[in-house]
């Protein structure tokens, strides 16, 4: 039977890439497309998700809501494009009236008692919104996947800190400490997997709506990666917390403890992670370590393959 997830996303590139993936995946089961500011404003996440739904047209449509209207400091728009999705404009509807992204979060796992898996592929202050509205919430998630943090390289919003816990790092500890140990996938596992401009031009089905939809946007981020990186290709970060699920040991995690810097003008937002052996650092996530990348390349090619 498929496992039912909710995807909490901030639709930029990469995020396209695992979204289409999830929805594409027959071992998935996306209940629940809850958007969040990030990569783009909120305003801009709420339509990016509408956009992918129309776009990608599943069998089943999940349920969304309107991201919560926060603004950070910092956005991820020189790498993903104005709009987030690589620059191109596609048509959108927003006039139905949504819930805010908290609720719809709790609406959706008090449906599901202890049967859905989350995967947040965007900074967790959705999640800790949802864990206010209703305390009890982290007690009904059967699975919890996140992306954030950097453990033995450098970060990508400040010398020690990765973009989604930096510009919420109270959020990310919140959520860090609910007792969930989740898995938790830094950046150490996400700069892994990069494609080629080659491979992600070419993906294996020419004539599927998926295919064709991920062609238009990831150019612009080939061309961002190779200017703001030096990178001949693009990371699909997000990819590897759906690969987490739908591939059952492809993402290899160490359980530990660690925490998240709220103050500092070079270190706000760090992930901490407490090696010591004592009964003060007991395990509180499962930290990625390493992934089958080959095994998730060539899932990647399977379900694109098979997609509409």
């Amino acid at each position: 039977m498929a496992r039912k997830v909710i995807l909490i996303a901030d639709p930029g590139i990469d995020t396209a890439f695992a979204i289409a993936l999830a929805m594409n995946d027959p071992n998935l089961e996306v209940v629940g497309l809850i958007p969040c500011a990030g990569n783009v404003s909120a305003e801009q996440a709420t339509a990016n998700v509408m956009i992918l739904i129309a776009q990608l047209d599943p069998d089943k449509w999940p349920r969304t809501a309107a991201a919560l209207p926060v603004k950070y400091a910092i956005d991820g728009t020189a790498l993903h494009g104005p709009g987030g999705l690589g620059g191109v404009s596609f048509p959108v509807s927003t006039k139905n009236q949504y819930p805010t992204a908290d609720k719809a979060l709790v609406e959706l796992v008090r449906q599901y008692p202890r049967e859905v898996s989350i995967i947040c592929l965007g900074p967790m202050t959705t999640l800790a919104a949802a864990f206010v509205r209703d305390p009890d919430l982290p007690a009904q998630i059967d699975k919890c996947v996140l992306i954030g943090g950097t453990h033995r390289e450098p970060g990508n919003a400040g010398p020690m800190s990765e973009f989604h816990l930096a510009v919420d790092p109270d959020a990310a500890r919140k959520v860090l400490s609910a007792g969930m140990n989740p898995t938790l996938i830094p950046l150490d596992v996400t700069r892994k997997l990069v494609l080629s401009p080659t491979e992600l031009l070419e993906l294996p089905n020419p004539e599927s709506r998926t295919c064709q939809f991920l062609r238009q946007v990831v150019p612009y981020g080939i061309r961002a990666s190779s200017n703001l990186y030096g990178i001949e290709g693009f990371h699909l970060k997000d990819v590897l917390a759906v690969a987490a699920l739908a591939l059952p040991g492809s993402v290899s995690c160490e359980p530990k403890n660690v925490d998240v810097e709220t103050r500092g003008e070079l270190t706000m937002g760090m992930l901490v992670v407490d090696d010591r052996k004592s009964p003060t650092s007991a395990p509180n996530v499962m930290l990625a370590a390493g992934a089958a990348v080959g095994e998730i390349r060539q899932w990647m090619a399977h379900t694109l393959k098979n997609a509409p």
